[in-house]
């Protein structure tokens, strides 16, 4: 008997120390390593615009929404995106904040918020059902969906979901151009690591900056506006990797702009060839980390607007946007 008990509490301890192990790494919200763990079903997309209809992709997964769409958006003028958001206020939540100087009752009523204009609300993103968002540099605009080159990205996970729904929680209440730091600041999402950030509040500047810094063997951007000495002088500081960037052609001849003085230090730049706007801000670390969303490296951008900064360490999304990369550069 005393030989039967003595295995019984040999396999209860191995057992309990097994699950003290898994508290330990996970945490009591699933943390391991410092990111909140999570799976989903689904695994991200990426769209690039005008080629691939970001507009369409996005009216699609607003219309499949069955609780809520919270929207936060600079502009919008695209007519497939105010009907579905007008025909989704209907039957559920649907609820929009907007930038004021771009506000032309495109969406009517009490679901409807402006900032306060001391800034830009700059931000482009939607959140779905509490489980799904859209981000990314996309404007719903007719320009942004047939001309400018863009991009979104949609990702099913309840953590970057509960992250935007804080920031747009706080824009609806009239909190603008400050806010609380982001709870979930890093994810994993299938093993998929991501980091997600707002400014003012979380520094977005300061994030790339640190990626940046962490580099090994290349930088790549494309940049609607870049006019931040401090992200300017980061790159400059790993100018033995292989570097490139591609401006925006109207804003690399702007007073302020980055464009110039990167040039003048031989880094291999340039400015995009097409004739509508080259709208995203991207940076691609080491073929292996992609940083897109709102915001544009600039010191208002940092400082003052509302912006939104998604960094997706993952090969095969920073692919994609390699491709696009490539695809500009010739």
């Amino acid at each position: 008997m005393s030989k039967l008990l003595f295995k019984l509490f040999c396999r209860y301890f191995v057992l309990l120390s097994l699950v003290l192990v898994t508290i330990f790494i996970f945490g009591c919200k699933g943390n391991v390593t410092g990111y909140a763990v999570e799976s989903s079903d689904k695994s991200p997309e990426v769209y690039f615009c005008p080629r691939e209809d970001c507009g369409k992709n996005m009216e699609g997964i607003i219309n499949s929404a069955s609780v809520s769409v919270h929207c936060a958006f600079y502009d919008l003028d695209l007519k497939n995106i105010i009907n579905a958001l007008s025909q989704k206020s209907k039957s559920i939540d649907v609820r929009l904040v907007m930038d004021k100087d771009n506000d032309e009752d495109q969406v009517k009523g009490d679901a409807v918020r402006l900032d306060n204009n001391n800034q830009l609300m700059h931000n482009k993103f939607c959140i779905i059902d509490n489980n799904l968002i859209i981000t990314g540099s996309f404007n719903p605009t007719q320009n942004d969906n047939s001309k400018n080159n863009n991009n979104i990205v949609i990702i099913h996970s309840k953590f970057l979901a509960e992250n935007y729904e804080n920031e747009f929680d706080e824009l609806w209440n009239g909190k603008f151009g400050t806010g609380q730091k982001t709870e979930n600041a890093r994810i994993s999402l299938d093993g998929i690591k991501m980091e997600n950030y707002f400014c003012p509040e979380d520094g977005c500047a300061s994030k790339i900056i640190s990626l940046i810094d962490s580099a090994d063997t290349s930088i790549y951007f494309m940049a609607f506006s870049f006019t931040h000495e401090g992200i300017a002088d980061a790159i400059l500081r790993k100018d033995s990797l292989d570097i490139k960037g591609i401006f925006d052609s109207g804003q690399a001849s702007s007073r302020y702009s980055q464009f110039k003085r990167l040039e003048e230090f031989g880094l291999d730049v340039m400015k995009d060839k097409s004739k509508y706007k080259l709208h995203h801000k991207v940076f691609i670390i080491d073929n292996q980390t992609v940083v897109t969303g709102s915001f544009n490296p600039t010191q208002n951008g940092d400082t003052g607007n509302d912006e939104n900064v998604i960094i997706i360490h993952d090969a095969k999304i920073a692919g994609f946007f390699l491709e696009e990369f490539q695809r500009l550069l010739q």
